[in-house]
């Protein structure tokens, strides 16, 4: 246990002039500006071994700051500034992902006699808006009707093995964050559960309105109540026989709330073939063979296909910042096989593994040693993905003279303004002076980003904590974040005590 501060430095507190390894100072000496740190972490008997930590000055005075900086640690999502970083400086920040629907067949008036072939790349936000203008610009061509099947063609990624399942403790397989990446990945995979009460009762739909999901509402109506009902509401998804899904809604609900729900109920082969099958409708299409999910076929384009319509992604720019914001798992890892994909070599047969090559061999470029580094999606949605912090920071330090700086830096979460950090900091008067990417997973709570101090310096700041009570160390986390900010300031040593 964390009996004193002296303890922290045993295991690995050291000073450093800058970025280079300098002499550690007397080890009953920690600096300033950890001591409140390691004394948030004294108060919840956090284990010395279970922080890692590195604060690197990048561009004025300070000495760089260390706890256990070679241990490998479990990183959470701030493994996805490693994916992020990469992407935009080996696939460039003008990378666009296309999407694309083709026909085997002719056109004769306003019937296309043949199949309709959806080409996926494994764009991460293929959102149901552009597949509308998708199809509204098939139907602007002149087709109304398909006398064929939709085929869907998902090979744009080569994954031979499969997709490791990641182990979420069983507590929601619907749960949007789980959702897999693949070619055909559309909308995110997820449906939007909504249920609203007012005076005619309670109504539930669901966004988008797919003719494979059912929604079985067995709401209560309350007259009066607090909104939001939350804990008073809940959903059960069951798999039909035909393969369609129902939703039962249980649970209470007050006039004049409403609630919303993300779930993630098909493979995405089905949930794209009920989507572009619904918006098709949408649009005045029909299909004169019925192309429901059990009409619909994974089928690799033909030779000799005729294109019909392009969706093209916003840039790698876009993309990053809605990854490193909002910390979205299936468009991380959609990018990392992207960079597989995109960089894969002639005798290349799985593109994750093609991915950790091409970024194992940037990593070198840079002079990083990634030997102690573990991947498996990229996107630190993962029991065995491991990191330094020391690695991170260097990583940091690196991205801070890169051509892309700005644009990576400014995908981070702002401190109390936006993101995942939009709640943190508040009181710290630090609005929106520190960029920093969080990570939470069970045993485990992280940041690393880039923070300011005082003295308009900007520090590259990582810390991880890996605990079995990694859920009440915010606090750690934040005071360290505090601190660097006021690192420019003289600070009096307060010892701790047993």
């Amino acid at each position: 246990m964390l009996y004193c501060a002296t303890r922290w430095l045993t295991v690995a507190l050291l000073l450093f002039a800058g970025p280079a390894m300098a002499e550690p100072v007397a080890a009953d000496l920690p600096h300033p500006q950890l001591q409140p740190v390691l004394n948030q972490a004294q108060k919840i008997d956090l284990p010395d071994q279970a922080l890692a930590l590195a604060a690197i000055p990048l561009n004025g005075p300070g000495k760089a700051r260390y706890v256990n900086p070679d241990e490998a640690v479990s990183p959470g999502s701030i493994m996805k500034l490693v994916t992020t970083y990469a992407a935009l400086e080996l696939l460039g920040p003008n990378y666009h992902w296309h999407t694309r629907l083709y026909t085997d067949g002719t056109i004769d008036g306003d019937t296309l006699n043949g199949n309709l072939y959806f080409v996926g790349s494994g764009d991460p936000k293929l959102t149901e808006e552009r597949l509308w203008q998708l199809l509204r610009e098939l139907r602007g061509y002149g087709i109304r009707t398909i006398n064929g099947q939709l085929r869907l063609d998902g090979s744009f990624f080569h994954l031979p093995n499969g997709i490791h399942d990641f182990n979420d403790d069983g507590d929601n397989p619907n749960a949007p964050f789980l959702v897999e990446p693949d070619s055909l990945l559309t909308n995110l995979n997820v449906v939007r559960l909504r249920a609203r009460a007012d005076d005619r009762g309670i109504h539930t739909w669901m966004e988008p309105d797919l003719a494979s999901v059912t929604v079985n509402n067995q709401l209560v109506f309350k007259t009066f109540g607090h909104c939001p009902a939350r804990y008073q509401y809940d959903f059960q998804p069951r798999t039909l026989s035909n393969g369609k899904v129902e939703v039962t809604v249980t649970g209470v609900l007050p006039r004049d709330c409403s609630t919303d729900s993300y779930l993630s109920l098909f493979s995405q082969r089905d949930y794209t073939a009920a989507l572009l099958t619904s918006l098709w409708q949408q649009v005045g299409g029909t299909f004169t063979d019925k192309a429901d999910i059990d009409h619909t076929h994974l089928a690799t384009l033909p030779r000799g296909a005729t294109l019909l319509a392009t969706t093209s992604s916003r840039d790698l720019v876009t993309m990053v910042r809605d990854i490193n914001k909002w910390s979205n798992n299936v468009m991380a890892r959609q990018l990392f096989l992207t960079i597989g994909a995109e960089r894969r070599q002639p005798d290349d047969q799985d593109d994750l593994a093609a991915a950790e090559r091409e970024i194992r061999q940037w990593l070198a470029h840079k002079g990083i040693d990634g030997h102690a580094m573990v991947f498996e999606n990229g996107a630190g949605l993962s029991r065995i993905e491991r990191i330094t912090a020391g690695q991170m920071a260097q990583l940091l330090e690196q991205a801070w003279h890169s051509p892309y700086s700005a644009e990576l830096i400014s995908s981070l979460p702002l401190a109390a303004m936006d993101g995942t950090m939009r709640r943190r900091l508040r009181d710290a008067d630090m609005d929106g002076l520190a960029h920093i990417k969080t990570g939470s997973l069970n045993n485990v709570r992280s940041v690393a980003g880039f923070a300011r101090d005082d003295n308009n310096t900007t520090w590259a700041v990582v810390a991880v904590i890996n605990h079995q009570q990694a859920w009440k160390t915010e606090a750690v986390l934040d005071t360290l974040l505090k601190q660097i900010h006021l690192a420019a300031r003289p600070t009096t040593i307060t010892t701790a005590t047993n």
